[in-house]
């Protein structure tokens, strides 16, 4: 079996940034290699992002920033599991400027983002006739999410493993404030060799409890929602690696044509690795839909195995 630095040959420590998936449990793309047996990753990012969506239906124009924490370890040659801590909070993080510019130099259209002032933190409901505003500091979600692995198959470069995930989140305070517990499954490929990486996951959550956030009581939540993700990793040398990754989750509502619509992400990131340290940068930006995942958000990771 190959051997590689835990924090080496695994996708981008990032989680889903759309408006909803954001704050719900939603599949993260994971490799399927075990590491060495007893093995620990510390893991630790912060997102800030920038959401941007108008429709018919509804309009949303706020931050997010969300900070994770994790620890992995490697339990036996087959068993691999995961606590993970992470926090949103609506805070503003002044994209709004750089997100307008980066558009223009584009020639991206900015979908009226050009017409209402910069920072607001407002969500309207149309058909429900709900308004939110001045939410700036408000916690969107606080949750725990407990992971474990099983090493299905692994031969050469190819290994393949199932997860489940349980996830608790308790917003105790605030215009979000709710209570969920949900459960997640998911299934991992993954084809690693010392220059090129190829990780895969398709996966089913679970939902219960109270998801809605403010205003959408009326509507009709998926149960069960599904997700694939797959991304690529190709080291230029031992400390440096270029990433591309596709995160995909099915709608999340089923009784509105807006909120059904699938949400895509495409996540660009850089790698430096140091021994046991490794260091993330990376950018997610939506696709297809682009009224139902984040406009625009950047994360900064931390790693480090013992």
């Amino acid at each position: 079996m190959l051997t590689f630095p835990s924090a080496m040959a695994s996708p981008m420590f990032v989680y889903a940034q759309s408006p909803i998936h954001s704050n719900v449990l939603s599949t993260q793309l994971r490799s399927a290699q075990p590491n060495r047996v007893g093995t620990i990753e510390f893991k630790s990012s912060y997102t800030q992002a920038s959401i941007w969506a108008h429709t018919e239906a509804y309009s949303l124009d706020y931050y997010q920033n969300q900070s994770n924490i994790a620890v992995e370890w490697q339990a036996s040659p087959i068993w691999k599991t995961e606590l993970d801590y992470r926090v949103v909070t609506a805070k503003d993080n002044g994209l709004d400027s750089f997100v307008m510019g980066f558009h223009d130099l584009f020639g991206i259209g900015q979908n009226g983002r050009d017409e209402v002032a910069e920072d607001q933190f407002t969500m309207d409901f149309h058909n429900a006739g709900v308004h939110v505003s001045d939410f700036e500091g408000d916690g969107l979600t606080n949750a725990l999410t407990f992971y474990n692995e099983l090493l299905l198959y692994s031969r050469g470069p190819m290994s393949l493993s199932a997860g489940g995930s349980l996830y608790y989140n308790n917003v105790r305070s605030g215009q979000f404030a709710r209570t969920s517990f949900e459960q997640g499954i998911q299934l991992n490929y993954s084809y690693i060799t010392p220059k090129h990486s190829i990780f895969s996951t398709v996966g089913l959550v679970h939902r219960n409890g109270d998801n809605s956030f403010v205003g959408l009581e009326d509507l009709s939540f998926e149960n069960v929602s599904a997700s694939w993700a797959i991304g690529y990793e190709y080291r230029l040398n031992q400390r440096h690696s270029v990433l591309i990754e596709s995160l995909n989750y099915q709608g999340w509502a089923s009784n509105d044509p807006d909120f059904s619509e699938p949400s895509n992400e495409v996540v660009v990131g850089y790698r430096y690795r140091l021994h046991q340290l490794a260091i993330e940068a990376l950018m997610i930006e939506n696709i297809r839909n682009m009224d139902n995942s984040t406009d625009i958000g950047f994360t900064l990771g931390l790693r480090f195995s013992i």
